[in-house]
């Protein structure tokens, strides 16, 4: 019985990463066609972030 609880929050998980996933894709799509960023930007950014330490994004945002 715990298995099948198991198995069934790892399904609700994948709804909501999958659903998460969605609308940051379109916000993303949404900032670019609207102009105010580019791809080139906002995967500079991206790589910029993804090589930050949880201290240094938590200063980022506190500016």
């Amino acid at each position: 019985m715990l298995d099948l609880d198991v198995y069934a929050q790892l399904g609700d998980l994948k709804e909501t990463d999958y659903r998460n996933t969605l609308a940051i894709a379109t916000i993303i799509e949404l900032l670019i066609k609207n102009g105010m960023m580019t791809r080139r930007e906002f995967a500079r950014m991206a790589s910029r972030l993804d090589h930050m330490t949880v201290e240094e994004i938590k200063i980022l945002r506190a500016r």
